[in-house]
Parts: structure tokens; sequence; C-alpha cells
């Protein structure tokens, strides 16, 4: 049975019952140090609710609570607060826009935006589009985008501002407007391909638009966190000296469906620690998602209200326009405000969904009171009270308050109507999202109610006009203006940055001399390089490594004394392990962006940084190490969203696969990261072996995404705007020098010949990656040993990049039968190569088979499917039959398929080798504990 409660929502409690220990979240063990003082208060309390009554009491408890705010006394504040505006009519600012010329601009973009959308459904195009989000939104961006967006003209550098997905067509109607897009580009709204000239996409996608977006939001829930870790981020570059971001703010604006989800508010705990006041999210509440109502039996705005006070944002709630404010103002005893918190938003709706008549009767009428307010209002005047959301001086009010507000991040929560000035047919309705044309009807009311000059003859029902006013208008001529005083076209995007230089070749060194009698581990190789790297005068200060609280697992816990872990705060505290030579250093310019267990804001911090070089024209190279399991597998989504934003850098995908990873386990241990990987056309991946191979990547990925790009390594050009993938792994075995003659084209390209068979054997070719080589190695030593058998070893550096470039050649060939047929840079390696191919490695076999269309003659495939588990290398190696004594018995079984051994030799090497005894797999001699994962 659920306690009883006051009307104001307050427990019930008896006056004789004992105390709780906790008290609505207060602690009753303070100290009482002058008990007749506080039982004073207590009973002037009891005496307003007894004379007054409970109402006039609350009123004394909030104003004191807000008083004690202003006297900085320490009370914690209110998780919320009642369902009206936060900021009342007396201390509104002064408007100092033209609100009837800014009231014509948002009717023509409105009507614009909605006919962008209903011309992309005419007959034969039909490629859908949404109508109601902006219609709600449209005031939201139009007070921003008069008053507040800063363009990257302005002297401070220009906003960074995330657009809601679903309200393109409206930012595309206001670049109409512009002159920025043509009509003939407008018809091309969802048309990319096909369209005459190229169309506009669907949704903020800066790949497909490079010069107009410049941040992608349409995947839920990841523009709020990237947006908030973007105002970190700009941070950071002000604390290290690298840009001054000073004058620039971020502004995210937000659905209230989207707020469910757990990226959504799962990092605005962050923004709070760290004070990010450059931070603004609107949170458009029309209270409705896809199918439905956010909140039907609740109250989102109110919910939201209490996440954020909770977190430490300041919250700004626009509820109501100004027509409500008369009515507020004559609610002497709360009635029409307690009728304002009981009501759910399901209600709520349904009212914007009826008319006049029945908003007096089933909201105002509730109350003889709240009736009575309305007594002397018409239908039409009670059906005209609208939503803060849509009343400009509202709006107006509550960013400049955002704007002015220090300490805090704000979240403005604005109240609207979906659909809103659409129609009958939209306003509210559940269907609204999945609408996208308009009758004759709702465009001739539309016209109307916008006061459109726009005669009847020519609403034609499938094409419409677009509606732009001449360019000497008073309309146009103040949009623009606006735009020149805030600093130009908002969105626009450049990418604009003096190429760095190369780092020098000495810097390489660490890894071409191989590790002589030490065994090091691939992850361990790129960290050494990292450290030479950061040397470099020039290149040091631009690399920002991002780590999710596995540092010393990846052993860049050196790094902690020398590139300090940022801080805005600094270091106020006595670190436990201050005496030690890697003491854990917080600097509030410090290098390292420490993250703690948390991929998905890593990720964040990656994108903000990776694509520095088009939001400030200031080239930042992320490192962004993880476990490789909990990368793509986890962050995927943000991964695609970043090769959108044209993020460049490195993804270290460490701890890398199924067996290496030996002790974590089923959810550690990663055989599949490659293949997505792969799924994402941004992502170049590479799988390297040895440590000089990790460096020839590493050097080749700096010039293509940073410096002066000499060309893919087959030749051609190639785009800058990639995220290399390295995987690497926490096993250390023998890095080897690098050989004499090495093929480096074969090795950036994917693949090289690193160790020829010898003997004149039967022939077999090997092809491995990663710490499959060793493996594939040692195979080669007892196939020649045992079985006569003289197999060529190939490093494999990346499955996918010979995938892609032998898909390259396959659509050209297909696309050019009278041009000269390309070859496959895998098919000429293996063409003349003798004997079967064996492919293995310590991934899926879905990801060497990458490869399988393009191996003359075929190829045979090893790998870690299934499930990790948690044993030993050899004996998990031997489990997944990857091991060398695997590799040896299904080399002769493909020698024996095509006649070159005989079957029974193959019987032999299964016993010989015991492969189907987990038991009999050879020592491990190679573990160091010291490089396994701390779990």
């Amino acid at each position: 049975m659920s306690t009883p409660q006051h009307p104001d929502g307050d427990p019930v409690r008896d006056a004789g019952a004992p105390r709780a220990v906790i008290t609505s979240g207060l602690p009753s063990q303070l100290i009482d140090t002058d008990p007749d003082e506080t039982q004073e208060w207590v009973d002037s309390l009891d005496a307003v609710v007894d004379h007054a009554g409970r109402g006039r009491a609350r009123y004394l408890m909030l104003r004191m609570l807000e008083r004690s705010r202003e006297q900085q006394v320490g009370v914690p504040s209110l998780r919320s607060t009642d369902y009206i505006n936060t900021i009342p009519p007396e201390r509104e600012p002064w408007f100092p826009g033209d609100e009837h010329v800014e009231r014509r601009i948002r009717a023509y973009i409105r009507w614009n935006a909605a006919i962008m959308v209903h011309r992309a459904q005419r007959p034969g195009i039909a490629v859908g589009g949404h109508i109601s989000s902006y219609a709600s939104s449209a005031s939201l961006y139009e007070v921003g985008f008069n008053h507040f967006f800063r363009g990257k003209d302005h002297p401070g550098g220009g906003d960074q501002i995330w657009f809601q997905g679903h309200a393109s067509p409206g930012i595309y109607a206001r670049a109409f407007l512009e002159g920025r897009l043509s009509q003939q580009q407008m018809d091309g709204f969802r048309q990319e391909v096909s369209h005459p000239g190229g169309g506009l996409s669907s949704y903020p996608h800066p790949r497909l638009m490079p010069e107009f977006w410049e941040f992608p939001t349409v995947s839920m829930g990841l523009g709020p966190i990237n947006a908030i870790y973007q105002a970190r981020f700009n941070r950071y570059l002000h604390s290290r000296g690298v840009r001054d971001t000073s004058d620039q703010h971020v502004w995210a604006f937000l659905g209230d469906g989207e707020m469910d989800e757990p990226e959504s508010l799962g990092a605005i705990g962050l923004a709070a620690r760290e004070e990010l006041d450059n931070l603004t999210f609107v949170v458009n509440c029309n209270l409705q998602r896809l199918d439905g109502p956010v909140r039907g039996n609740g109250k989102v705005i109110q919910e939201l209200e209490s996440f954020f006070r909770g977190a430490g944002w300041n919250v700004i709630k626009v509820i109501w326009g100004r027509e409500w404010d008369p009515l507020l103002a004559a609610d002497r005893d709360g009635a029409l405000v307690n009728l304002m918190n009981q009501t759910p938003d399901g209600d709520y709706q349904t009212y914007k969904a009826e008319d006049g008549a029945f908003v007096r009767e089933h909201f105002f009428g509730r109350d003889t009171r709240t009736r009575k307010l309305v007594d002397h209002m018409s239908d039409k005047d009670i059906w005209a009270l609208s939503r803060g959301g849509h009343d400009y001086r509202k709006l107006y009010a509550a960013y400049k308050a955002a704007m002015e507000h220090k300490g805090q991040p704000t979240v403005i929560l604005a109240k609207t109507i979906k659909g809103w000035t659409l129609g009958s047919h939209f306003e509210g309705r559940n269907s609204t999202h999945q609408m996208k044309k308009l009758t004759a009807e709702d465009l001739a009311a539309f016209r109307d109610r916008l006061y459109l000059d726009i005669p009847d003859e020519a609403l034609d029902k499938t094409l419409p006009p677009y509606y732009k006013p001449g360019p000497e208008s008073d309309e146009m001529q103040y949009m623009l203006e606006r735009r020149r005083q805030l600093g130009g076209a908002v969105p626009r995007r450049r990418a604009e940055f003096k190429p760095l230089k190369a780092p020098e070749d000495k810097a390489f060194d660490v890894l071409k001399r191989g590790s002589g009698k030490q065994d090091v581990a691939t992850t361990m190789a790129f960290v050494r390089l990292l450290k030479e790297l950061l040397k470099d005068k020039e290149l040091g200060p631009r690399f920002v490594p991002i780590i999710p609280d596995e540092a010393r697992t990846f052993g860049m816990d050196a790094m902690f004394p020398t590139q300090k872990i940022y801080s805005p705060h600094g270091q106020r505290y006595t670190s436990v392990d201050r005496d030690l030579m890697l003491a854990y250093k917080e600097s509030e310019q410090g290098q390292i962006l420490h993250e703690g267990i948390n991929e998905a804001g890593s990720a964040a911090s990656f994108t903000a940084v990776g694509s520095s070089y088009a939001t400030h024209g200031e080239p930042m190279i992320p490192i962004y190490i993880f476990y490789s399991m909990f990368g793509f597998q986890r962050t995927g989504d943000a991964f695609w969203a970043a090769a959108d934003q044209m993020t460049r850098g490195f993804l270290l995908g460490a701890t890398a696969g199924r067996t290496t990873l030996n002790g974590e386990g089923l959810q550690h241990e990663d055989g599949h990261s490659l293949l997505l990987a792969h799924t994402n056309p941004a992502v170049v991946s590479y799988d390297p072996a040895f440590s000089y191979e990790v460096g020839h990547i590493t050097k080749d990925a700096l010039r293509r995404m940073y410096g002066e790009d000499p060309g893919a390594p087959l030749g051609g050009s190639r785009s800058p705007d990639v995220m290399y993938y390295l995987t690497v792994y926490n096993e250390p075995y023998n890095q080897p020098a690098e050989p004499e003659g090495l093929d480096v084209q074969g090795l950036l390209a994917g693949m090289y010949l690193y160790a020829p068979g010898q003997g004149d054997g039967p022939k077999a070719q090997v092809l491995a990656s990663g710490v499959a080589v060793p493996w594939a190695l040692r195979a080669q030593e007892l196939l020649a040993q045992d079985w006569g058998v003289s197999a060529d070893v190939w490093s494999v550096t990346s499955w996918t990049e010979l995938r892609r470039q032998a898909d390259a050649a396959d659509e050209w060939n297909l696309l050019n039968p009278a041009e000269e047929v390309r070859v496959p840079y895998v098919t000429q390696r293996l063409q003349d190569a003798p004997g079967p191919v064996v492919a293995v490695s310590d991934w899926m076999r879905a990801v060497p088979d990458l490869i399988a269309p393009y191996v003359p003659g075929g190829m045979a495939t090893l790998g870690t499917d299934g499930f990790g588990l948690s044993d030993t290398r050899p004996a998990l190696r031997r489990h997944f039959h990857v091991d060398a004594e695997s590799i040896v018995v299904r080399t002769l079984g493909e020698l024996a398929k095509r006649g070159e051994v005989d079957r029974d030799v193959v019987r032999q090497a299964v016993e010989k080798y015991q492969v189907r005894d987990v038991q009999a797999a050879p020592a491990d001699t190679s573990t160091d504990p010291e490089q396994q994962p701390g779990g």
C-alpha cells in the first residue's frame, strides 16, 4: 500500500511518531547547538500551517530555501519545483529583437520545412521524412539563430551546435532562405544519389554534406554525450594553451523521448563535476516519442528536472507561454499551480488534440477555483493559451540566463506541441511522427495560419510552392544581418588546417631494432613508440592519450608523472603514491584524458579530439586504447557516428585475441572485433604481429591523416578522413629486428612474405596475422622437420584492407569490361605461390575468410569461433585448433586433398601431436605475469 500523501505530494507523518533516521535525505545526526531556538522555529512553522494553511507554509519554506542558497548556507537543493516556469515574468529581460519580423521569418521556415518533406513524397520518389519534430521546435531554434548561435567568423571562434536529427528540414529551410541552398537542392531531400546535382541528406550527416553539417545526431543518445565531451574538450584545449575557447558555447538540442537512452543521462555527472558552464542542453519536451506519450502517466519535465538537479545542473523550465501569466498572478490560493502539478502528460497531450471547450471542462473545470479563473475567457482565448516552448520571449529569457550562468551546465526543459501549426490532423496526435504529407485541406489551413501570400491555385497537392520573400524585404534583411552580427551562417563545417610535419624517422628506431633477448607484447611496443613520439616538439603536444581506467594494464602508467592526467581542478588531494616514481598525477594542464571505467565517454572524447582539426582548426591526435572486446562490440554505434563526423585518430584494441587474453574468459576474450571494425567504411584495421610492423603502420597513418600523404601503398589517392584500428596483444614474445629489404609496400597493403620455406618437398602457403605469426613459424619448423614440407609463412597485417582493395578491383572490372582487367593484390601475391593456402589467426574464421574469394585455388582457414574460455594459452589454442600442431595437421590435410601427400600422413600427424587432447598441448614458456591484465 502506498504512503498517504498531502495534496502537495509530501508524505503524511503522525506528529507523535518517532523521527525517521533519514527524512527526505536530510541527516538526523547533526548536533542541535540551541534546542530552544530550534523549537521556536518549529513552532512558528506549525503556527503558519494552523492559521494560514499548508500552501502558505510551503511558500515560506521555498522562499527560505531560495534565500539560504543566496546566502550560501549549504542547504541541499530541491529535486523538483512546481510545474511552472523557472523565470517569473518580472525577471524576464528586455527582448532586443523585432518580434513581428522574427515571427514572419519563422512562418516562412515552417512552411518551407514542411513543403520540402511533402514534395519529397511525389510519385516515383516517396523517400519519407519528418514534419512534426521541427514544427514543435521552430521557436527553440530561431531564438538561437537570431540572438545566440555564434558562427565561425565570430571573434571567439563560434559555437558548436548539435541539432536534433528529426528537425533537419527546418535547418535546410532556413539555409534556403539565406541563399545557402537552392530550390533544386531542396527538391533533392533524401535523394543523394539520383537527384541531378546531388541532394540533401536525411539528417545531420557531415560525411555526406561536409561543408554544412558538423555533428551527427540522429542516433538517439549520442548527441547528448558527445556534446558533453565536446564542451569538456574545449576546456581541455584552453587549459593546455592550444586554443582560446573561452568565448565558445556548446548547444545540444534533444528530444524528451531521446532522454531515455542511457547515453543521454549517463554523462551528465561529468558535466556538473567539471563545472561546464559552456554547455547548454535544450530539451524539446513535446511529450511524445515515435509511438505515443513519453510519460503518459507521469511528467517527463519533472522527472528530467530531478535527474539534472540531482546531478548538479542548473535547470530552467519553460512550460507556459505569456498568456498564462495573468492567470498565475490571479491564482492566490495556488489552485491552478496544484492542478498543473497533478495533471499527467497524457492529459496535456490530449488537451492540445481537442479544443478550447474541452480544455475548459477537463482541465480548468476540475476545480471550482480554477474554473472561475477563466470565466471571463472565451473558448478561443483558452485555446490560445500557449506552451512555453513556442513563446519567443520566454525562450529568450531562458537562453540568456543559461549563457550568463556560471559554475554549472544548464538544461532548458521547454514544453511544446508536436506538429504545432500543422493542423488538427497533426498536432498532438500519436501518429504525427510518421506523417509526411499534408492533404489539400491541411495545406490551405497551414498557409492561412502562417499568413502566407500564396494563392489557392498555387497549392498543388503534389508540388506546392516554397515561399521566399524578395532579397530587399524586411525579413530577409533582418535575418541576414543577425547572422552577420553573430559570425556567419550556422551550421557550417570547415576543415582547414596546416598539415603537421611527419615525425623524425629515428622515433621509429625503437621498434625497428626489435626487442633483443627480451620478450615484448605488441601493446607494449606501441606504448614505447608513443613515448618516443611524445618527445617530438611539434607533434608531441598534439597527442591525446585516452584511457578507460586500464593504463597500468597497457604499460602507460609511466606517463602519469610526465604527461599527467587532465583535471580542471588540478590535484587537491594528497596522492597515496606521491613518493613513487610513477605517482598518479592530475593537472589542469594534463595531456592524458583518463575517463575511468567508461568506454562510452572515452569514445565521445575520441570523437571530440579526432574532429578538432575541423571544429577548431587545430589537429589533435587521439590515441584511444582499450580492451578490444569493449570497443566495437560495446560502442560500435559511437564509432559509426565518429566516422560520420570524419573523426581521425588511433583506436588501439589492446589485449586482443580469443586465446591471448587467456584468463579473463567469455566476456573479455575478443575474437571478432576486426570483423565488426570491417563493417565501418572509415576504419582502417591492422593486426600487426611485430613491433616494426606497428611502426610502419603508425608512420603511414600519421602521414595520411595529418600530414603530406604520399598516397596509397599500391598507388592512387586516399581519403584522410579515416580512423586506424590496430589490434595489439598482451602476450610477450621476441620481437625480431626489421628484416633487410622489408616489403613495406606489402606490409601496408596487407600482406608480405615473411619467411620463405626451405627444402624441395611439397609446398604450402601459411597466412597468419598478429599473435598467430609465431604459431605459423613453429608450424613451418614442424612441417619441414617431421614431414618434409616446405611452407612459406606470410604475415597478413590486414585481412580487411586486402578485401577492400580486392572488392574495388572487382567493382572496376564489373563496370569496365572493355578495359584491362585489374587483379586484386592478394591474388597477385598468391597466384604463382605453389601448394595449398592455409590461413590462421586468433580471430574467428570469418576474419581471414574475408580474402577467401580472391585466393587462387581456395583457402583453408583455422580460427577461434565460439565463446572465449578461461584457461592457459596452450590449452585454449589446442581447444580451438589454431596452435602450431593444428596448423601442421590442416596443411597436411590440404596437401592430401591435392594428392601431394598420402592421406595416412594426416592420421599420423593427428596421433603424433595428439591434437584432440587439450592436455597434450606444449607448455607455454613465454607468459610474463606482470603483463597480464588486472581483471
